[in-house]
């Protein structure tokens, strides 16, 4: 794998930001578009652009046939059963929100349990408190370890008899925790519970295998693997999905109406009311595709040892403090300047051609739970390198002289 002739094939990376070429380091947020994805969107309103499912026109059928052709990528890139385990949605929060609302709703009652961990983004934070309220059942959370990590030993306590929805992220995009999913899927099955994954941050990096795994249901979105904004998906086991009710209903998701009833397609449509995001489905197709023809090992090893390096590097400097696991980390660093606001660091650094982010990363707990209000998070992809580092180290030294920091004595 070749990162520099990698980065050639993303037109937004060659250009310059402040006079300086543009380093990108805020991929956990979005990740960039190679051509191949632009041109797919490009070639379907250009060429294929109708509505799915209705018209027997060519254009529809067309339409159709590259729609339902990106589901079946996606249900072969998770290894899913079938595409009928496959609904396209907004994005992970969607997908997240689907299962709380469509799934939980429908089976917790008084007494019954959700737990999840403090490390959880927003997205699978919300929906379980407003699932709780609505239900009557109690949430509860999973200690993490003083490095940030998670202990299977919690796991096995925090998580009763009375636990119907575990819902745990694969990859912290604060910490760069790789939660153990699988182990963690054989105690909750063990305890009669269902297991839901938050994928935002492992799909794009990892070779994610949902039935090796053994989760439930696990949500993703495209615009962080090289995908366009706005689509997602989320694969949930056939026999959870037939239990779900729409949590949108209309035109495309509905067999039969009449003036008092109707009835619902089967999987996965009866999830998809409304035209469905179809250039969006596309794009994420030739996504996938591109990705595919890297190797998700391949990009795993890469986004490794550029964190390893960038590790190394920031650690190396006076003042900076980088916050999760020291081993066994995904390709992100989160770290603090000293007393330096973080927004103050990604602004110096946007000078310099730099950009980061920095913020709570919408994790406000788990900033609570490292004593900060904010920190600044460099997050990598297999188009950045090594000097994509040296570029990020040397202008933290700069940030560092600019702000006159002086460590504490």
């Amino acid at each position: 794998m070749d990162p520099i002739a990698l980065k050639a094939e993303f037109p937004i990376l060659n250009q310059e930001i402040n006079g300086h070429p543009l380093v990108y380091l805020d991929n956990a947020a979005t990740a960039q578009k190679p051509r191949s994805v632009i041109e797919a969107v490009k070639r379907y309103y250009e060429w294929d652009n109708a509505n799915v499912h209705r018209g027997v026109h060519t254009l529809g059928s067309r339409a159709t046939d590259a729609y339902e052709g990106a589901r079946e990528k996606v249900a072969r890139f998770l290894n899913a059963a079938s595409t009928r385990e496959i609904v396209f949605t907004r994005g992970t929060t969607t997908g997240l929100n689907m299962v709380a609302h469509g799934y939980a709703r429908q089976v917790l009652k008084p007494g019954d349990e959700i737990v999840i961990t403090p490390m959880e983004h927003h997205s699978n934070l919300i929906p379980w408190q407003q699932a709780a309220k609505a239900t009557g059942a109690t949430l509860k959370y999973i200690p993490l370890q003083p490095d940030g990590t998670v202990s299977l030993a919690d796991v096995e306590s925090v998580v009763t008899e009375n636990t119907k929805v575990v819902s745990i992220t694969y990859v912290s995009n604060v910490l760069g925790t790789v939660n153990p999913i699988a182990k963690i899927a054989e105690i909750v099955h063990r305890k009669g519970a269902i297991l839901v994954v938050d994928g935002a941050q492992s799909t794009p990096h990892l070779k994610v295998d949902v039935r090796a795994l053994d989760v439930d249901f696990y949500a993703f979105s495209g615009h962080k693997m090289c995908g366009p904004t706005g689509i997602g998906a989320l694969y949930g086991k056939a026999q959870l999905f037939e239990r779900m009710e729409p949590m949108e209903f209309g035109g495309e998701m509905i067999d039969f109406v009449d003036l008092y009833e109707s009835s619902w397609k089967d999987l996965p449509w009866k999830f998809e009311g409304g035209t469905p995001i179809i250039a969006g489905a596309v794009g994420l197709g030739a996504a996938i595709d591109f990705l595919e023809s890297i190797g998700l090992e391949e990009i795993d090893r890469h986004e490794k040892k550029i964190a390893k390096y960038a590790m190394e590097r920031l650690s190396a400097i006076e003042g900076i403090t980088i916050y999760g696991p020291k081993e066994e980390r995904a390709g992100l660093v989160t770290f603090n300047l000293g007393d330096v606001h973080p927004h103050d660091v990604a602004t110096v650094l946007d000078t310099e051609g730099i950009a980061i982010r920095a913020g709570h990363h919408c994790c406000q707990p788990l900033m609570r739970w490292l004593n900060v209000s904010a920190t600044a998070r460099a997050s990598f992809y297999l188009y950045n390198t090594e000097q994509d580092v040296d570029r990020l180290a040397d202008a933290l030294v700069k940030t560092k002289e600019f702000f006159g920091y002086e460590p504490a004595r």
